[in-house]
């Protein structure tokens, strides 16, 4: 028997044991293959394959690390305090086909209307990386993102982004209330087309079409109208007041009741939007006159002791005493000598006090004299009830 015979019937005999050896070999040979980055075996029941992902560059790593974190320590992945890591390090790694997205921070200027905020971001994207840097930004603004080879000349390091800013404009359609829009475009007319905005027919549309859009321009569309109304309005009564010195003082009796007049009034009235903006007067007819209404009011004061005697002894007429007593009182109290803190005196509080020393020496101990000087001083109010009614408004004389 030669030595092919010999072999050949030797894998006839034995052809069920040499496959399970066969398997046995394979399986070990793969368990062998699949190593982790500190170089340990996996198994089959703890390993899962990551898709890592820096700034964008896939990697694929077997791994038996149980969590974000723990896997980058392992691959030696340096990070910094300003670089981004999705999912979040402590996130578990349960199952094949996870992915772990690393960014990186590098230096990146955003050019803002002349003005240069520095970030040091891991953001993408120039919208996303302008609002990470607190940058105010609206979704009609849009970028240009460009290298930054322009240190020399714009101080400019890593990516530079130059936001160009949509202008804002309100548009008032027909007394609506101003809404704000922000564009690129150059006029009144494109932005109307660009946001489909029509006019109707009779509208107004200020200012012109052809008006190039500068910031916070105001535009309106408006419709204007003519109407004309007659209303029926009230015509005020008027009062006549007759003093009545046998009454108390600031009693009012109506003697006669007033009653209002009627007339009809037409009105041109212009509407803008279905608002009044205006109106002018055509026609006016008084249908019925207004009743003058009269009454009395009192002047008598209840007035006793020595303040009577002085007012009668600087000859001031009775019908008066109560328009005296009120203000006097409130002045001064009927003290002769009464001072202020500003150097007012006297019952009625002349305003300086010299003044009324002049024209009575011996003031503070000479009311009679004192009441003379007031009632010339009640002649700018036409008297004593004139003085008392602009007291009455003014809280002073």
């Amino acid at each position: 028997m030669n030595i092919h015979t010999s072999v050949t019937s030797f894998f006839h005999k034995h052809a069920f044991t040499l496959g399970i050896f066969g398997i046995l070999f394979g399986f070990t040979f793969l368990s062998g293959s699949f190593v982790v980055a500190n170089g340990q075996t996996i198994g089959p029941e703890d390993s899962h394959i990551v898709s890592l992902y820096i700034n964008g560059e896939e990697t694929v790593v077997p791994t038996r690390a149980k969590t974000v974190g723990e896997l980058l320590t392992k691959t030696d992945i340096a990070l910094t305090e300003s670089d981004l890591v999705e999912p979040a390090k402590d996130t578990a790694i349960d199952n094949d086909n996870f992915k772990v997205n690393v960014y990186k921070a590098r230096p990146v200027s955003i050019i803002d209307a002349g003005k240069v905020v520095r970030a040091f971001t891991p953001y993408q994207g120039a919208k996303l990386v302008a609002e990470k840097a607190g940058v105010k930004v609206y979704p009609e603004d849009t970028y240009t993102l460009e290298s930054g080879d322009s240190f020399v000349d714009e101080q400019i390091i890593g990516e530079k982004i130059t936001i160009h800013r949509a202008t804002p404009v309100t548009i008032n359609l027909y007394g609506s209330g101003p809404v704000t829009y922000r564009t690129h475009v150059k006029t009144i007319g494109d932005l109307l087309a660009e946001r489909n905005i029509t006019p109707e027919e009779d509208a107004t549309l200020s200012p012109a079409a052809d008006t190039p859009l500068t910031p916070n321009l105001a535009i309106f569309i408006s419709k204007f109208g003519k109407q004309v109304v007659t209303t029926e309005e009230s015509i005020p009564f008027e009062t006549a007041t007759t003093p009545d010195p046998s009454a108390p003082l600031g009693r009012i009796t109506v003697t006669s009741p007033g009653k209002p007049g009627v007339k009809k009034v037409t009105y041109e009235i212009e509407t803008r939007d279905g608002r009044e903006v205006g109106r002018v007067v055509l026609q006016e007819v008084r249908v019925t006159e207004p009743t003058t209404q009269t009454q009395t009011k009192g002047t008598k004061a209840n007035v006793s002791g020595d303040k009577l005697e002085w007012m009668r002894a600087a000859g001031i007429a009775e019908s008066d005493f109560g328009a005296v007593d009120f203000i006097i009182g409130h002045e001064s109290g009927w003290r002769p000598a009464a001072m202020s803190g500003s150097g007012c005196g006297g019952l009625g509080q002349a305003c300086p006090s010299s003044k009324l020393a002049r024209a009575c020496p011996d003031w503070q101990v000479d009311p009679v004299c004192q009441l003379r000087f007031f009632s010339g001083y009640s002649g700018r109010y036409g008297g004593w009830q004139g003085a008392y009614q602009a007291w009455l408004v003014k809280g002073w004389w």
